[in-house]
């Protein structure tokens, strides 16, 4: 379920039209976004150089070349870093790359760190999206953020998201296309696999938005919630990876000039 290079090009030029690109349109296009030979010309390399590369038969490009197709592609900043980790990828010593190891001791500070934040929902969920360590508030704000959850599996098969989230669309959207960005291209993590073949099969929203292959990182960002106890929410959230290992601690906090919404989560943590 790891990305390749040739499908990842092969979606993202399905996305952009010839107009977009400066290109006349033409009569009778029978595929959607541009053709083979328009995003080779627009790359200044030759068809059959591109077609190789689709088919996989040649996977390593240099980084001129890779630039040039992230700008005919119109990546942003963040497509075009996953593209060259496509074309780049991170050699794996013999035996497979050595994980880090979070041992009961690491959980346990973790825990005590999280609990330290009073009015401040947070939870940490290891590379495979299953949560590890959460606060109190954080479990009262989402059922999912409770330890031993999966959000990620959640946001796409639990019917309480999309009423916790009115917005369900655009949030679903923003996980996708945040996951890519994390995705460890050479070394993905089996449980995190495990949760995409799933969901691919599961959810045809989330086939839908995996097969765009859009790539956008969400490190901060804004939620809006409308929680069944104190009613609607919006909080800013951060995710912030621990050094040294795969895990992230997501964190919720409403704006300095939002009194509303602090009152609001001192009411849910007194629940």
């Amino acid at each position: 379920m790891a990305d390749t290079l040739g499908a990842f090009l092969r979606a993202r030029r399905a996305l952009v039209t010839p107009e977009q690109a400066g290109l006349p349109a033409g009569a009778r296009r029978r595929v959607p976004g541009l053709r083979r030979e328009e995003v080779a010309l627009l790359a200044g390399i030759s068809p059959e150089y591109y077609l190789r590369l689709e088919q996989g038969r040649n996977r390593h490009p240099s980084d001129r070349i890779v630039t040039a197709l992230a700008a005919a592609l119109l990546l942003d900043q963040d497509a075009a870093a996953y593209l060259h980790r496509l074309a780049r990828p991170t050699p794996t010593p013999t035996g497979g790359r050595q994980r880090p190891r979070t041992g009961r001791d690491d959980h346990a500070g973790l825990r005590a760190l999280l609990d330290n934040w009073p009015g401040t929902p947070a939870y940490a969920h290891g590379p495979g999206g299953r949560v590890l360590a959460a606060n109190r508030l954080a479990a009262l704000l989402c059922p999912h953020y409770a330890v031993g959850r999966n959000p990620l599996r959640a946001a796409f098969l639990a019917p309480d998201m999309r009423r916790l989230y009115p917005q369900w669309d655009e949030m679903t959207a923003k996980v996708v296309s945040g996951l890519r960005t994390v995705l460890d291209v050479d070394d993905a993590d089996p449980e995190l696999l495990e949760t995409i073949r799933e969901l691919t099969l599961a959810s045809e929203r989330f086939a839908t938005l995996w097969a765009r292959r859009e790539v956008r990182r969400r490190d901060t960002g804004r939620s809006r919630l409308d929680h069944p106890v104190v009613g609607r929410l919006d909080l800013r959230y951060e995710k912030l990876l621990r050094p040294g290992t795969r895990e992230l601690i997501v964190v919720y906090y409403p704006d300095p000039d939002s009194p509303d919404a602090e009152r609001q989560l001192r009411l849910l943590e007194a629940s």
